[in-house]
C-alpha cells in the first residue's frame, strides 16, 4: 500500500514538473492608452523618475517606501531605486534608452520578493492633438516563475497596474495648463 502511494506521489510530481516545464519561457504584458495632449508632455512624465510618484500605481501601494535617485535627473542613465512593503518589494529601474517623444526603455531589476530582470518600454505615437502611449514589459520565466504562472495570471496582475498607471498619467497630463 505504501509503495502504491509513493508511486502515485512520484507520478504527480513528474506530471507537475512536465506541466511547469511546458509553460512559456518568456512573458510580455502590454497596455495602451490615448492621452489628449502632445507627445512632449506625456514623454516628460515617464522620462523623469521624479514625476512617477504622481501616477505610478506602485507608489500608491506603499507611500512609505524608501526611494532614491541616481545618475542624471532624467533620460538615459537615470536610476530609480525602491525598497518597500511586500506589495512592491525592492528593486531598481535604469533608463537604458530615451528618444524624445518616441521611446523610453528601461531595465527593471527586482531583488525582493523574488529576484528577476525585465525590460519595460513606453512608446509614444502622436495622433493629431493626442498621443498614443504603449507600456510594455518583457522578461524570462524561470522554473519558479513558470510554476507561479499556473496559479496567478501575470498579464492580469501587472496589466491591471499598467492600466491604473496610464489612467493616472492621463489625468495628470490632461489637467496640466496648456493641454
Amino acid at each position: 500500500m505504501l509503495k502504491k502511494i509513493l508511486i502515485a506521489l512520484a507520478a504527480i510530481v513528474v506530471v507537475f514538473v512536465v506541466v511547469v516545464a511546458m509553460q512559456p519561457s518568456e512573458f510580455r504584458v502590454v497596455r495602451t492608452a490615448t492621452i489628449s495632449a502632445p507627445a512632449p508632455g506625456v514623454f516628460a512624465q515617464v522620462n523623469d523618475f521624479h514625476k512617477w510618484e504622481a501616477w505610478s500605481p506602485w507608489a500608491k501601494l506603499d507611500p512609505a517606501a524608501k526611494t532614491t535617485f541616481e545618475g542624471p535627473p532624467a533620460g538615459t542613465g537615470a536610476i530609480f531605486r525602491w525598497a518597500g512593503n511586500k506589495e512592491i518589494g525592492e528593486g531598481s529601474m535604469t533608463i537604458t534608452e530615451s528618444r524624445p517623444n518616441e521611446l523610453i526603455r528601461f531595465n527593471l531589476e527586482f531583488l525582493k520578493p523574488m529576484a528577476g530582470n525585465s525590460t519595460a518600454e513606453f512608446t509614444f505615437k502622436p495622433e493629431g492633438n493626442q498621443t498614443g502611449v504603449m507600456w510594455s514589459m518583457t522578461g524570462k520565466n524561470n522554473f519558479i516563475a513558470k510554476a507561479m504562472c499556473l496559479f496567478m495570471n501575470m498579464d492580469q496582475m501587472v496589466g491591471g497596474q499598467f492600466e491604473k498607471g496610464l489612467a493616472a498619467m492621463k489625468s495628470i497630463v490632461e489637467a496640466a495648463p496648456g493641454q
